[in-house]
């Protein structure tokens, strides 16, 4: 488990706590008991994600800026006062990996004595490669099989870019979990049957199904 300090203000005293930690975050669950199974957490979900998939769930967390951001000041106080009482915080979004702000505030908040969960689709391995080390565990979403996630997306080059981050939380040693979002409009049988063979091909099992769940609003 994380390193416990004695407060939140003894570790403000240092470096990363000196208000230098910027992360954009476009809510805040202070209690959750499904974003991490088995553990009892708060969830930061950061605002902005590059991608445009069809079926996103959170699509006011898509842009990179809003004018509801909850201050990181306030999150961090809220953490302070549950010190003892959740197990952990968890990192979702929007994508997470992301913002820039992300691994100074996963440090800052592991430091302050919470274990540290991450929700991401693996869009920038580089960002998942500084965050990894201070995790202790990955939802890792797999939308489609790898080779349409452009189309997906909208992004050239998604697809490898998520591979390559499943295989580094693959072979880092943090437990994770992969999960797929069934939307019959974008994930048919053949899709699913295409992911399952493209994790084998990873050495992995089948992914866990969730069901689509659309947002308020036209589609």
């Amino acid at each position: 488990m994380a390193r416990k300090v004695n407060s939140w203000s003894a570790f403000a005293s240092t470096k990363r706590g000196c208000g230098l930690t910027e992360l954009r975050v476009g809510g805040l669950a202070r209690l959750s008991t499904c974003d991490w199974p088995g553990q009892l957490v708060a969830t930061v979900f950061c605002q902005g994600c590059g991608w445009r998939c069809a079926y996103c769930h959170n699509p006011h967390l898509l842009p990179a800026q809003s004018d509801t951001l909850v201050p990181w000041a306030e999150v961090q106080a809220f953490l302070a006062r549950r010190r003892g009482v959740l197990d952990g915080v968890v990192f979702s979004g929007g994508e997470p990996l992301g913002q820039t702000g992300l691994p100074d505030a996963v440090a800052e908040v592991r430091d302050a004595g919470f274990l540290i969960g991450l929700h991401t689709a693996g869009p920038l391995p580089q960002r998942l490669a500084e965050v990894l080390p201070g995790l202790s565990w990955v939802g890792f979403d797999v939308k489609v099989p790898f080779d349409r996630y452009d189309t997906l997306t909208g992004v050239p080059g998604s697809g490898e870019a998520a591979r390559e981050s499943l295989r580094m939380v693959r072979d880092s040693g943090v437990a994770f979990e992969t999960r797929t979002t069934v939307d019959p409009a974008c994930v048919d049988a053949e899709s699913l049957a295409a992911i399952d063979a493209d994790l084998a091909a990873l050495g992995l099992p089948p992914s866990r199904r969730q069901a689509y769940r659309p947002p308020p609003g036209p589609r």
